[in-house]
């Protein structure tokens, strides 16, 4: 029978072989916590190698991601699709495994990480996930959402300021079956991490109201056996279990140095370390005794039949809520979805009322989230600004979890990657609302939800110097240009009720990336549209306003800009101008139409165009063309009410008119 040490030693040779093969990688935290994650693994950890999605697996993150062949060798011993010819190709082209682990490219990785600090946060947003569907389903005798969310974490993910954001947030919510391991090995890149990180760190975590287990060995199979017990003990409150390690534990000479980091061992400290560790096997060799213990597929089978049976059960009593947990669980919308979406454009196409599009958001959602449980929302301490919260709205909290609301407070990094947890484990379309400017908080969360494809709603308002007096430190300039750079991010920013309700729609619709909603903060004008027009705006860019015959030249502007191209036109038109006004709340939208619907708004016989749009002007040269002008924004802001800005900086018909003269 292999001892404790021999089950994590393969864990770790798997590891150092790999990395040396590929002669690049992170040796020294695998080889760190080799023992924390055979005994998590083998003794606590629910999962079924054969059916990876299984709804109510335990699901185990990374944060330290650096440390990706950890998991993969635990992947691979455990009996899920990973070879040991994947091993092999570690960091190679087209392997199932990557640098950093990456989701849905390796079967049981449950979230990219490697940017630190944000696989805890992600792990904070699948146990509230967890939290409130078991709120939301399980009855007394029927627990259909039940499992724990197990996170490994390093100091570099404790010293990301984003690690303070969710752990904060994760202990005033109570989450209680979400447990953290905290690799305590006193080591980054730079060296000896007592030079920049003395936190008092178990101090740290009680203040946040987490139940904390100082002091645990993380090399006594035992020790960290019991402290996973007492932790699952404990279930109105998250725990960290803090683990002192030594980072490259075994090799002879770089265990507890930098130099076992970020860096392959070598040959030779190898050889000294299978010595040191008795580890007589020969790279990638384990013997088929360490593989029988790993191996889950059969307990795993066995969990999930045993769940998919008690499921069988809850579905003849509860008909209805199985139904709908099942439907929620495939990411379906409600049969009724059409339909609603439909009586929905049809009535704000009738309505003429002036309103900011953040409001316009708002009366979206009031509509919408009756028949949509799987939107949970937030803002980030600005509810009754972006408008997030509706009538519906339910405010999670540590004592009710059937909630469909999160009060993230001034937390914008934490929220967005939260909001990637959600998504990631299941059951839920996030939604969250700041200022576009503090977006730039964001934005690697942001981007890891595009990376990750994930169905994620961004809600950003007060998206332009419209906001007025707050200043140059509140308006956005680059931020709607940096999401539109973002690969696999949809960017809307609508001009009225209509746009913004077809922008919601797209945006739940897509079920392959994240959604940026880009609203004023002002009031905007209705557009009057016909039926045609109105069928046009899902695709991203259409001709509003048309002319008779081939247009002397074309307009074009998004959200609340767009009724200022509108006047110019009809004054332009005045003058003996063919003129043709065209809408373009989303630009990334627009070049996916086919190249006919292209050319039948943008004709590139006509090159008399101007763009115009309170923000930077680089992405719409590629749309007016070298013939063409841009009236954006090229410099900061300044303080003032919005109309005076507007006129300060050119956003006016008088404005418009003078460029398109010009050309």
């Amino acid at each position: 029978m292999p001892t404790h040490q021999q089950l994590a030693n393969a864990l770790r040779f798997l590891s150092i072989d790999a990395i040396q093969r590929a002669n690049s990688g992170h040796p020294g935290m695998p080889m760190g916590m080799a023992d924390i994650a055979e005994v998590l693994w083998n003794d606590f950890l629910r999962h079924s190698p054969k059916a990876p999605k299984w709804l109510n697996r335990d699901r185990f993150i990374l944060s330290n991601g650096h440390g990706s062949m950890l998991q993969y060798a635990l992947l691979h011993l455990s009996g899920y699709n990973v070879s040991i010819e994947d091993l092999q190709n570690f960091r190679q082209l087209n392997s199932k495994t990557p640098g950093h682990p990456e989701f849905d490219l390796t079967p049981g990785i449950e979230t990219t990480t490697g940017p630190l600090g944000q696989g805890l946060a992600n792990a904070v947003g699948m146990a509230i996930a967890e939290k409130t569907l078991a709120a939301q389903f399980n009855r007394e005798q029927f627990k259909p959402i039940d499992h724990y969310t197990y996170v490994f974490a390093g100091d570099g993910c404790l010293m990301e300021g984003v690690s303070h954001e969710v752990c904060s947030l994760a202990g005033t919510l109570g989450l209680g079956k979400l447990i953290a391991f905290w690799d305590d090995n006193h080591i980054s890149i730079d060296g000896d991490t007592q030079g920049w990180f003395t936190d008092d760190t178990p101090a740290r975590f009680r203040s946040y109201n987490w139940h904390v287990i100082a002091d645990v060995d993380g090399h006594n199979p035992q020790a960290i056996h019991d402290a996973i017990k007492k932790a699952q003990e404990i279930d109105d409150k998250p725990t960290l279990i803090c683990c002192r390690t030594h980072i490259g534990f075994g090799s002879p000479n770089k265990v507890d140095t930098a130099g076992c980091h970020g860096s392959p061992l070598g040959e030779e400290e190898i050889s000294k370390t299978r010595e040191k560790l008795n580890w007589p096997y020969k790279p990638f060799i384990v013997p088929e005794e360490i593989y029988a213990i790993y191996d889950a597929r059969k307990k795993g089978e066995e969990l999930e039949e045993s769940w998919q049976g008690q499921f069988a059960k809850y579905q003849k009593t509860y008909p209805e809520l199985a139904a709908e947990l099942k439907r929620r669980e495939e990411g379906n919308l409600p049969k009724q979805w059409k339909q609603m979406t439909e009586n929905l454009l049809k009535q704000f196409a009738a309505e003429d009322e002036k309103i900011a599009t953040r409001k316009a958001s708002q009366k979206v959602l009031e509509i919408i989230g009756k028949d949509l449980p799987e939107l949970i929302g937030g803002s980030a301490d600005l509810s009754g600004s972006n408008l997030t919260a509706w009538s519906g709205s339910r405010a999670l909290t540590h004592e009710n979890s059937d909630a469909n609301y999160i009060y993230y407070g001034v937390r914008e990094f934490g929220m967005s990657a939260i909001m990637n947890g959600l998504a990631l484990h299941g059951g839920f379309i996030p939604y969250g609302g700041t200022f576009l400017v503090f977006y730039s908080y964001a934005a690697n969360a942001v981007r890891m939800a595009a990376m990750m494809k994930q169905r994620v709603i961004f809600v950003y308002t007060h998206d332009s110097i419209g906001l007025g007096e707050d200043g140059p430190t509140h308006q956005p300039i680059e931020q709607a240009a940096q999401l539109r750079l973002t690969p696999n991010m949809s960017v809307w920013r609508p001009c009225d009720t209509v746009e913004t309700a077809v922008a919601w729609q797209m945006a739940i619709e897509r079920r392959d990336g994240p959604t940026s909603l880009l609203l004023s903060r002002q009031g905007v004008p209705a557009q009057a549209r016909d039926k045609k027009v109105l069928e046009n705006i899902k695709r991203g860019g259409y001709i509003l306003i048309d002319c008779k015959g081939e247009p002397d030249g074309i307009i074009i502007a998004t959200g609340s800009e767009v009724h200022l191209a509108v006047d110019a036109a009809k004054q332009l038109t005045t003058q003996g101008k063919k003129i043709r006004v065209v809408s373009m709340p989303s630009i990334d939208v627009f070049f996916q139409q086919d190249l006919d619907y292209c050319e039948s708004v943008l004709p590139k016989g006509v090159t008399a165009r101007v763009a115009i749009e309170a923000g930077a002007s680089d992405c719409w040269y590629k749309i007016v063309g070298s013939a063409g002008r841009v009236i954006g924004m090229d410099c900061f802001g300044e303080s003032a009410p919005a109309p005076v800005l507007f006129k300060e900086f050119g956003f006016t018909v008088d404005k418009i008119i003078e460029e398109f003269l010009k050309i």
